[in-house]
C-alpha cells in the first residue's frame, strides 16, 4: 500500500513552509504521497499552482470547524483556548503572553470581564503546575468533532502533520488523528510561535522547530519532552539563503519606480494589532523627503497583511500610508499579494518581492517583526523603530511600542547587537545615518544572530525537516 502523510496548511506562511521549500518535495521523492489540507476556497488554485504527482489537495472544512466551535459549548471552548494560550510555565519569558492576556481582558465583553479574576487564578496555577497543564490539555479532548473521518478512511495516513500543535483550527484534525491512534507531528512556522502561543491544543507526538532557542522554550514553557523536539531550521528561509527568489536590483527598482541614485530605506509594517505604525512611517517619510539623512534616500513601505482585513482602523492606516506616497515623490508602497480565502495576504505569493526588497535595501526598518531575522539573512542593516503613537487605537487596546522590548524574540534581537533601536524621530535619524555611513558595521553580529535563530544557513532546512517527518511515519509516541 502507498504510504501517505496528511499535512494541514491553513495559513499562508504554512504554504511557503511546506510547498515553497524542500519539505513536501522531499517527501514525494521518498515515494510517500502527501495529502495537503488547506482552505476549501483555495483547493483548485493551490492544485493548479503546486500540483504534481503524489500531491493531493483537500479542503480543511474550516467552515464546519468554525460552526462546531460556535455551536458546541462555545464559551467553554473559548475559555479552554484562552487558558491554553495564557497558561505556559513561568520558567520562560512570558512577556508576549502577558500582552495577549492584557488585550483580551481590555476588549472582553461584560460577562467575560466578570469571569476574568477566576480565570487569572487558573492561569496562575497553570503557570506553576505541570500537572494542571496536563489536565488542561486532556480537557480539550472532549471537543473532538467527527469532521474528517471520510478522509482518514479514504487515505489511511501514517502521520498527520500540522503547521501548529493545535493553536488554530488544526486542533480538530489533530485531536481526531490522536483519537484514531495515528501519530501526529507539528512544525513551527513563526519566529515567536514557541514563546507566544503556549500549550498544545491537541495531543501531538513530535514537533520540529528552528533552533535550540525555540527547543528550550518548548521544553521549559510547554513541557515538551526533549526527545520529542527536533531542531530542523526554518525551511521557509531556504529560498533566501540560496537566493532562489532574488530579482536583480535594476529590475526591482524599475518595478517600483525607484531612483537608482538614492539609497533605499525600506519599512515593513508590523505589530499593527497592538499599535498603529503610521507614526514610524511619517517620521521616515519626513526624514527622506526633507533630505535630512547622510545621503539622499527614498522610502519603500510594505503594508502588513492585516491592513487588508475588514477592520476600520487597519484600513484607515492603509489609506494614510497610500496618501503619504501620493504626497511625497520619494515615498513608495508595496502591497502584499493575496492568495485569497482565509489565507488572505499571508499568501507567500510574493516571496521574490519580499526577498528583493530586503536584499536591495540600504537600511531595513520594522517593529521587531520576523523580518529583522529575514533582513539579517540578507546581511542588511536593521533598525527597529518603536516610536509611540500619541493616540494609539482609540477605543481599542493599544500597547506602546516602547514597552515591547522585553518580549522574548525582541529581547534576543536587542541583546544580539545585530541592529539598532529608535524610540524618537531623532534616534531614528541617527540610526539610519549610522548604517548609511557604513553598512558593514555590525555584520558579524548579524551573522551570529541568524545562526542562533535559524540553525542551518545553507538552504538545507527543508530537506532536514522532510527527513525528520518521514522518520516519524508509523512510529508510536
Amino acid at each position: 500500500m502507498t504510504k501517505r502523510i496528511f499535512i494541514s496548511a491553513d495559513h499562508g506562511l504554512a504554504i511557503v513552509y511546506f510547498l515553497q521549500s524542500d519539505v513536501v518535495s522531499g517527501m514525494l521523492e521518498a515515494g510517500v504521497e502527501v495529502v495537503l489540507l488547506t482552505d476549501d476556497a483555495l483547493v483548485e488554485r493551490i492544485r493548479e499552482r503546486f500540483g504534481r504527482d503524489g500531491l493531493i489537495i483537500e479542503g480543511l472544512r474550516l467552515d464546519k470547524a468554525q460552526e462546531y466551535f460556535r455551536s458546541q459549548s462555545n464559551a467553554l471552548q473559548w475559555w479552554l483556548d484562552f487558558l491554553r494560550r495564557a497558561g505556559a510555565s513561568k520558567r520562560i519569558n512570558l512577556e508576549a503572553v502577558e500582552s495577549y492576556v492584557s488585550q483580551v481582558k481590555a476588549e472582553a465583553h461584560s460577562r467575560r470581564k466578570l469571569l476574568f479574576p477566576f480565570m487569572q487564578l487558573l492561569v496562575a496555577i497553570l503557570r506553576r503546575s505541570r500537572g494542571a497543564r496536563q489536565l488542561l490539555i486532556a480537557a480539550q479532548r472532549r471537543f473532538t468533532p467527527d469532521l474528517y473521518s471520510d478522509l482518514f478512511e479514504r487515505y489511511q495516513p501514517e502521520l498527520v502533520v500540522a503547521s501548529t500543535p493545535g493553536w488554530r483550527w488544526d486542533r480538530y484534525l489533530l485531536r481526531q488523528a490522536s483519537a484514531r491512534g495515528i501519530p501526529t507531528a507539528s512544525v513551527i512556522v513563526g519566529w515567536d510561535n514557541s514563546s507566544s502561543y503556549s500549550l498544545p491544543g491537541a495531543d501531538v507526538d513530535w514537533i520540529t522547530c528552528w533552533s535550540e532557542l525555540q527547543k528550550e522554550e518548548l521544553m521549559r514553557g510547554s513541557d515538551w519532552e526533549k526527545e520529542r523536539v527536533h531542531v530542523g531550521g526554518i525551511p521557509s528561509y531556504d529560498g533566501y539563503f540560496n537566493e532562489r527568489w532574488l530579482i536583480p536590483k535594476k529590475d526591482y527598482f524599475k518595478v517600483h519606480k525607484l531612483d537608482s541614485k538614492r539609497k533605499l530605506i525600506s519599512y515593513a509594517s508590523s505589530f499593527i494589532t497592538f499599535s498603529p505604525n503610521i507614526q514610524n512611517i511619517e517620521a521616515l517619510a519626513n526624514l527622506v523627503s526633507d533630505d535630512r539623512l547622510a545621503q539622499p534616500s527614498q522610502l519603500l513601505v510594505r503594508l502588513h497583511p492585516n491592513h487588508f482585513l475588514d477592520v476600520e482602523r487597519f484600513a484607515a492606516e492603509r489609506e494614510q500610508i497610500r496618501k503619504l506616497a501620493e504626497k511625497y515623490a520619494h515615498v513608495h508602497v508595496v502591497e502584499p499579494v493575496p492568495l485569497g480565502g482565509s489565507l488572505g495576504h499571508y499568501s507567500g505569493e510574493d516571496m521574490p518581492e519580499k526577498a528583493s526588497m530586503m536584499a536591495h535595501s540600504d537600511v531595513f526598518v520594522t517593529v521587531y517583526s520576523t523580518m529583522v531575522v529575514e533582513a539579517s539573512v540578507h546581511q542588511r542593516p536593521v533598525v527597529s523603530a518603536c516610536i509611540d503613537s500619541p493616540v494609539g487605537w482609540p477605543g481599542k487596546f493599544t500597547l506602546p511600542l516602547s514597552k515591547i522590548g522585553d518580549w522574548p524574540t525582541h529581547s534576543r534581537f536587542r541583546d544580539s547587537g545585530a541592529g539598532k533601536l529608535a524610540f524618537t524621530s531623532a534616534e531614528l535619524e541617527d540610526a539610519l545615518n549610522y548604517y548609511l555611513d557604513d553598512e558593514a558595521v555590525d555584520i558579524a553580529a548579524r551573522k551570529a544572530f541568524i545562526e542562533n535563530e535559524c540553525s542551518f544557513i545553507d538552504g538545507s532546512a527543508g530537506k532536514r525537516t522532510a527527513e525528520y517527518l518521514l522518520s516519524r511515519m508509523g512510529k508510536t509516541a
